[in-house]
């Protein structure tokens, strides 16, 4: 590979819980199914630990699309689907005052068997992401500025 090559491919973060969306891209590779390379896959044991902030630095540090894959109300934690979906709607207004697309965060509520959608969520980020473009072009410039203001709060 040569330094004129350049990965133009949006990276798409995706916060997998244990209880659900993990157990989605597990039984995806068991199943040798593919999905698009440029998913970054993160397990974690609830997703109701990530404050909104979390998800602007993502953004900021290179990543054009995040999708919470959750087991939402079949949670085996009391409160993670409603904490996550509150966190989530905090995170929509902080990217709304940064003039970022919402479209790029979405939460999905994911089975533990659930390889189809687990696989479809991750094609139709891509898909909005293909539309939309990076989210370096929204955090360009004139609104890199105003965006690390608004982080440093």
């Amino acid at each position: 590979m040569t330094a004129s090559v350049v990965n133009t491919k949006p990276k798409v973060l995706i916060l997998a819980t244990l209880s659900g969306g993990y157990r989605g891209a597990d039984a995806a590779g068991q199943s040798h199914l593919e999905y698009a390379p440029n998913a970054y896959i993160l397990p974690v044991r609830t997703s109701a630990i990530f404050p909104p902030q979390f998800y602007l630095n993502a953004f900021e540090k290179g990543f054009d699309g995040i999708v919470v894959m959750y087991s939402g109300t079949d949670s085996p934690y009391k409160g993670e689907s409603e904490r996550t979906a509150q966190i989530i709607n905090q995170t929509y207004t902080m990217m709304k005052e940064r003039a970022l697309d919402t479209r790029r965060l979405r939460l999905s509520a994911i089975c533990t068997v659930c390889v189809r959608p687990f696989l479809n969520e991750i094609q139709k980020m891509n898909l909005l992401l293909d539309e939309i473009g990076p989210a370096q072009r929204e955090l360009g410039p004139q609104n890199h500025t105003r965006f690390a203001e608004l982080n440093s709060d």
